[in-house]
């Protein structure tokens, strides 16, 4: 059971660290920078006073006068919602796509593989990888916070990396869906990578609109690292939402990739 998924985890063992390290090295970088701007927290707090709406809402800009707001916008809204978010959109535009385009999807499918057995592995293999980095950056924002000399907010810390997970497979999943439906590769990447972001700015530029509903079909609007670190709010209805609509999205994948023609 899992074969595939287990190769695809080989395969991507050095990657998996070599982003777990990027992303802590960010996550200390910017924990040691909050000391320094605490001290003009006054000045920073009147200047988001005065930003739009849109603008706040959009980077989770709330405080800068604790590190649980500076974390929030300047780590979580850009290295969570944005950064990674985008990367495993990215990332699994070519689980499928890659294949087809050099035809290596023959020899897969030539064993005894299903389509929608191959599709489902190649997605869960990127499940650890998010399990990995969130695991790595919880552990070094707790570590660098303790350095610092501030209080740990463990408890939201945690929430945040574990609602952090519906997300990336809600994000992977639409990635997963361009795969099947784009044979070549590089395109396939491209156009998952620009579907999430566009999505992210729908959810952010419709909130200040009269038609915010249109946000809804956006993964962010359901995975908020300022209301949890902030104002201590566990949107766990949006998690299981973002877990249906993975769910939901591998489901048509495999539908897609099952009445495909690759020949």
């Amino acid at each position: 059971m899992l074969e595939i998924t287990r190769y695809e985890l080989e395969r991507r063992a050095r990657g998996t660290v070599v982003l777990s390290v990027l992303l802590s090295l960010l996550a200390v970088f910017t924990v040691a920078f909050f000391p320094s701007v605490q001290q003009s927290s006054e000045a920073l707090e009147q200047y988001i006073e005065n930003l739009p709406p849109a603008f706040r809402s959009a980077f989770g800009i709330e405080s800068f006068a604790t590190v649980e707001g500076f974390l929030a916008t300047e780590f979580y809204q850009f290295g969570w919602v944005i950064l990674l978010g985008v990367y495993f959109g990215y990332r699994a535009g070519s689980l499928v796509a890659g294949d087809v385009e050099d035809h290596g999807i023959d020899l897969w499918l030539a064993a005894p593989v299903s389509r929608g057995r191959l599709v489902v592995e190649r997605y869960l293999a990127l499940v650890p990888v998010m399990v990995a980095v969130n695991v790595a950056a919880y552990a070094v924002v707790a570590v660098a916070i303790v350095a610092i000399g501030e209080p740990v907010p463990y408890r939201d810390l945690a929430t945040v990396h574990v609602l952090s997970v519906p997300y990336f497979l809600a994000t992977a999943a639409i990635g997963l869906v361009v795969s099947v439906l784009v044979a070549d590769e590089s395109v396939a990447n491209r156009v998952a990578l620009g579907l999430v972001f566009t999505l992210f700015l729908v959810e952010s530029l419709s909130l200040s609109t009269d038609y915010s509903e249109i946000g809804a079909i956006s993964p962010t609007r359901y995975y908020d690292p300022t209301g949890v670190l902030v104002q201590g709010e566990y949107d766990l209805l949006g998690g299981v939402i973002l877990c249906l609509a993975a769910v939901a999205l591998v489901g048509l994948a495999v539908a897609l990739f099952r009445r495909a023609d690759i020949s």
